[in-house]
């Protein structure tokens, strides 16, 4: 670990931490007003409700106790977010040619993995996902599923791998099962 930097928490997204996701995405929830509902909507509503309604709409799910991911700590700050429910909770993986179901076993997805900037490249993404499955695990999951982008020839901007990329995953303990289309494997991990 990096001199100076303390070590990395994980806990659930609970109502008295929403300030914390609040501090973390910053004014444009993240990336373009996502606020983390474009898996969770179709595209036409994610588009109508960019920005504001989104966060509304999130910050209801987080309300009402959901728990609709994780928030990585270092020391008290929030330095990271990994969106994981049931895979039927995100509407737009019933609707992907690329990301359809590899089987018919029930799976937790993660969909996002969001690193505050200064903290990328510093273990964040892997202490998320591990994160996510001890999670999934407590709410009785036995399989958790991603689906990282494969970065292109040369650098691939940051906005672009919201969904993560393999290396994080592969140190997390999950593995490629599957790949509809080339550019985009599906990986597990599968819960003992």
């Amino acid at each position: 670990m990096p001199a100076g930097l303390s070590r990395i928490t994980v806990h659930p997204l609970t109502p008295d931490r929403w300030d914390d996701l609040v501090a973390l995405f910053g004014a444009r929830g993240a990336c373009g007003g996502c606020w983390c509902m474009t898996p969770r909507l179709t595209r036409r509503d994610f588009e109508a409700g960019k920005g504001a309604k989104n966060r509304r709409r999130f910050r209801d799910i987080v309300m009402r106790g959901e728990e609709p991911g994780v928030v990585a700590y270092r020391g008290t700050r929030p330095v990271g977010w990994c969106a994981i429910a049931p895979r039927q909770v995100f509407v737009q993986l019933a609707t992907s040619r690329a990301l359809k179901p590899v089987d018919d076993q029930p799976v937790w997805s993660v969909t996002c993995l969001f690193v505050e900037k200064s903290h990328r490249r510093q273990g964040v993404a892997t202490a998320l996902l591990k994160g996510a499955v001890r999670f999934a695990r407590r709410r009785g999951a036995r399989i958790v599923e991603g689906y990282p982008v494969l970065p292109r020839t040369g650098d691939m901007p940051d906005v672009f791998a919201w969904m993560g990329l393999p290396a994080p995953f592969e140190r997390a303990g999950f593995v490629e099962v599957h790949r509809h289309t080339p550019a985009r494997p599906i990986m597990r991990c599968a819960i003992r």
